[in-house]
């Protein structure tokens, strides 16, 4: 799964090399990435992802769908987005498709996670096309517990469908729905009413996400998780004068103007911030806060995270108040 784009590449690459590139599905390789010198790679947990950077310049962040015990290879799926299939390899997705075979070599970043796994006797996991790479690990993570899980996987068709089979050995926990055999998923026999032992996973394109945020409505906080690949659509900023922002550890402040970001007003006073997406999607700038009240315009915080305001995404987020306080 994809998160936002970057032409940038992140700080702390490590060099490693497609050892193996797999077609699993119409429009969907994975890739095998290990070190060059068969070294370990770092550990990761289900509901990572990595940012992958590419020759041609591009950087993008993909989710870890292989064996979390493999301590030398990582695994990502990689579906061509449609502006690949019009504009060929130019972009990140095209380049890996046409372009990027085993023995290249790729930057990664990472592994972050923003979609834990939190221990329950009970899943439900929801895919949507693509969005079934970060659930493929989890599912497995949930199948050694022993907790009770099932997974509702819908796509356009069978054959867009990726790890199919690698499901397939997990029996009737699995119910795949093709739209042109079945139609939409139905989410309303699953989530028709609130179950306070279940966790409910889900991943994949927007209208999915809004479906099952809808669905979940009146469930116990915190009994859903979600993780976007793409950024939400956002409201006016709420303050739309400058403001203030002040780096504590570095006794410098900061003035942003309502045509930049936090980030680039903070890059331009020369403190260094790691970031990717610059979207807000994936992670990497997230900042602590230590006065005033952030306002959050990322896709990755739940709502009781935001109202805590202790840390903020600094690509999109901004403020509230006319000064912030920030931990750089």
């Amino acid at each position: 799964m994809v998160r936002g784009a970057s032409t940038a590449g992140p700080a702390n690459t490590v060099t490693v090399s497609v050892t193996a590139k797999a077609l699993v599905a119409e429009d969907v390789v994975t890739l095998t990435l290990e070190r060059p010198d068969e070294g370990r790679l770092p550990d990761w947990t289900p509901g990572s992802h990595i940012d992958l950077v590419l020759p041609n310049g591009l950087t993008r962040q993909y989710s870890l769908c292989g064996d979390r015990w493999d301590a030398r290879s990582y695994r990502v799926g990689i579906l061509r987005e449609p502006a690949s299939r019009r504009g060929g390899s130019g972009s990140g997705s095209g380049y890996v498709h046409d372009e990027l075979w085993p023995g290249d070599r790729v930057g990664i970043g990472g592994p972050r996670n923003n979609f834990h796994l939190v221990p329950s006797e009970t899943y439900l996991f929801i895919a949507g096309g693509i969005g079934i790479t970060p659930l493929l690990p989890m599912i497995h993570q949930a199948d050694l517990m022993g907790a009770q899980w099932n997974l509702l996987y819908g796509g356009r068709r069978r054959m867009s469908m990726a790890f199919l089979d690698e499901l397939a050995g997990y029996g009737e926990c699995v119910h795949v729905v093709p739209q042109d055999e079945f139609g939409l998923l139905d989410l309303s026999s699953w989530l028709d009413a609130p179950r306070p032992d279940v966790k409910v996973y889900c991943c994949g394109p927007a209208g999915l996400l809004d479906a099952v945020e809808a669905a979940c409505r009146t469930w116990p906080p915190h009994a859903l998780r979600t993780e976007r690949f793409a950024a939400r659509e956002q409201d006016a900023p709420v303050h739309g004068a400058p403001f203030d922002v002040e780096l504590r550890r570095s006794g410098a402040t900061v003035t942003v103007t309502p045509d930049i970001s936090v980030l680039d007003a903070v890059g331009a006073a020369g403190i260094e911030v790691f970031s990717s997406c610059r979207q807000g999607v994936c992670g990497t700038c997230e900042t602590t806060v230590l006065e005033g009240r952030p306002d959050h315009r990322d896709s990755i915080l739940d709502a009781d995270e935001r109202a805590v305001g202790a840390c903020m995404f600094i690509c999109v987020s901004r403020s509230c108040t006319d000064r912030l306080v920030l931990d750089l």
